[in-house]
């Protein structure tokens, strides 16, 4: 990156405004998700609803003065997804270790540009979440499981589609996985400031319990892209919606189904303090 994009990032990201408002983006994705989670429990108990962000924002639409609330979320996640687009430009390679110029120096490149990559998928989640959030407030309907179709179907209509498509599966898979991981781990505490007594091991679970919630959920989302591109259907296709219809089928299904919106619904809580705790 030129000296200076990085000193135009350095300056907006240090804007005092858009930490703000990015923080308010976390808060924003915590309530996507919480209604994610509560609608996810409906359908465990035998209800009908959306379990994904389209339902969560649909279902947000329907209630009175919803469309400012929608407005509201959609600017607060476009400013998180421009702190981390940011953020992503402002990375550097970590300090060399090894004696192994060559060596080292491919390493760190590779370091620095997962890490670039990374932030700047966090950046598009999030700003195509509020694009999402914005289109509803204007009145459409969005509904993510045919979406998810008709992208599936475009994509396996090209040349090698069926491959592109298994490819996108297995990131989506692979990003499910990396999110359990980071349950596992607790990784997710080295970006936030939590604090060690009080409240602190209370956000520390809800971050366990919510990242490994959500990792489940987007691998079966992967899983059934992956189906969808050996089968060649689109329709096998789902997102999260899907993912949460294909659980309800297994045995104990609606006892897996419930497991998972609860934890949902912890990562949503999570995400709320987050606003408050995360290092920007």
């Amino acid at each position: 990156m030129s000296s200076d994009v990085k000193k135009v990032a350095r300056k907006a990201e240090s804007s005092t405004p858009l930490r703000a408002v990015a923080r308010a983006g976390y808060a924003a994705n915590g309530l996507v998700h919480i209604l994610i989670g509560v609608i996810t429990l409906v359908l465990a108990f035998g209800g009908d609803g959306e379990s994904d962000q389209a339902g969560a924002l649909n279902a947000i639409a329907a209630a009175p003065f919803g469309f400012v609330l929608l407005w509201v979320l959609a600017i607060a996640l476009w400013a998180l997804g421009l702190w981390h687009l940011f953020e992503g430009v402002l990375v550097s390679a970590p300090a060399s270790t090894s004696s192994d110029g060559t060596v080292e120096t491919a390493k760190r490149q590779g370091s620095k540009w997962g890490r670039r990559i990374s932030e700047w998928g966090q950046a598009v989640v999030f700003v195509a979440l509020g694009l999402i959030a914005a289109v509803v407030a204007l009145g459409a309907r969005v509904d993510s499981e045919q979406s998810t179709e008709d992208v599936s179907r475009g994509v396996l209509s090209i040349p090698g589609g069926p491959i592109v498509l298994g490819l996108i599966g297995l990131g989506v898979g692979i990003g499910g996985v990396s999110f359990i991981v980071m349950g596992f781990l607790r990784s997710f505490e080295k970006k936030m400031s939590i604090p060690a007594g009080g409240i602190g091991p209370a956000v520390k679970t809800l971050g366990i319990v919510g990242f490994i919630a959500k990792g489940i959920a987007l691998v079966i989302v992967g899983i059934l892209l992956l189906v969808a591109s050996v089968k060649v259907d689109p329709a096998a296709a789902g997102g999260l919606d899907g993912a949460m219809t294909a659980l309800l089928a297994l045995p104990y299904g609606p006892w897996l189904a419930g497991a998972v919106g609860v934890g949902l619904i912890a990562y949503g809580v999570f995400c709320f303090f987050r606003a408050r705790f995360a290092r920007l």
